[in-house]
């Protein structure tokens, strides 16, 4: 059994599992498979709009698609759920890939 059939087996018993969709995507990238990935990463954002690293990896693969105008906006929103959350570190990094898009 592959990491991804295995994540998938333990989805099953937690099919909303914010940690589980995020190593998933993670899976599915490693994997070529993005359009997978990009899936779970917006269904993590939809259960939990706070799951904060899911920002910075869709943002990443959205970039990749060349569709930087909607990576900008992930990184707005994650900025701003990081900001809520007083988590400085994942704002500077949400910030930093932000700015080498807009500036």
């Amino acid at each position: 059994m592959n990491r991804i059939e295995q994540i998938e087996s333990f989805l099953k018993d937690s099919p909303n599992d914010n940690f589980l969709l995020h190593a998933l995507a993670l899976e599915y990238i490693k994997a070529g498979e993005d359009q997978q990935a990009e899936n779970c990463f917006r269904k993590n954002l939809d259960n939990n709009i706070g799951y904060i690293a899911t920002y910075y990896h869709l943002g990443k693969l959205l970039e990749r698609k060349g569709l930087t105008q909607e990576a900008i906006g992930i990184y707005e929103q994650g900025m701003e759920q990081a900001k809520q959350a007083g988590d400085q570190h994942a704002f500077s990094e949400l910030r930093s890939v932000y700015d080498e898009l807009v500036y």
